[in-house]
């Protein structure tokens, strides 16, 4: 009878749990759910328990630290542009083209057209076009090819 039980039981994937959690990280979210027929599983992180968002703010900072001040010449340069900027409307990954090796979609200097892709967000694998509110020329690209980005976060300056 225990070998019934057993096979009854819910087989958990601790691979796709941690997958999760780290997907929790990556996204900034708290929680995440996932089902599958009758099996679902659910990770969940409290926000303000000290050791969500403290430890993701800072675990960034040494990865990135090269790229952030190679960055800070062009975003110092640029600060009320970034009052005018296209802002992040979800949180997820910025990517400046439409695929590795093509070129982007807009570059500094470039001339846009109302409702042209100037960049994609990727948030929970969906492809969120983020496209130029009025036509114009591109004066700064804000952010990295596959950089997270914070709801909110400018991403890219048309004037």
């Amino acid at each position: 009878m225990n070998d019934k039980a057993e096979k009854g039981a819910m087989q958990v994937d601790v691979q796709l749990v941690r997958d999760l959690a780290a997907l929790l990280d990556d996204t900034n979210l708290t929680e995440i759910e996932v089902e599958d027929g009758d099996r679902k599983i659910r990770v969940a992180r409290k926000a303000g328990n000290g050791h969500g968002a403290p430890a993701y703010i800072a675990a960034p900072a040494p990865v990135t630290a090269a790229p952030v001040a190679a960055a800070a010449p062009a975003e110092a340069a640029t600060p009320a542009a970034a009052a005018n900027a296209i802002r992040s409307p979800i949180v997820g990954t910025a990517y400046l083209a439409a695929e590795p090796g093509a070129a982007p979609y807009a570059a500094i200097g470039s001339t846009v057209k109302a409702g042209d892709t100037v960049l994609i967000v990727e948030a929970m694998k969906v492809m969120n076009a983020i496209t130029a509110p009025h036509a114009g020329t591109v004066k700064a690209v804000l952010v990295d090819n596959g950089q997270p980005v914070e709801y909110d976060q400018p991403l890219i300056v048309i004037e």
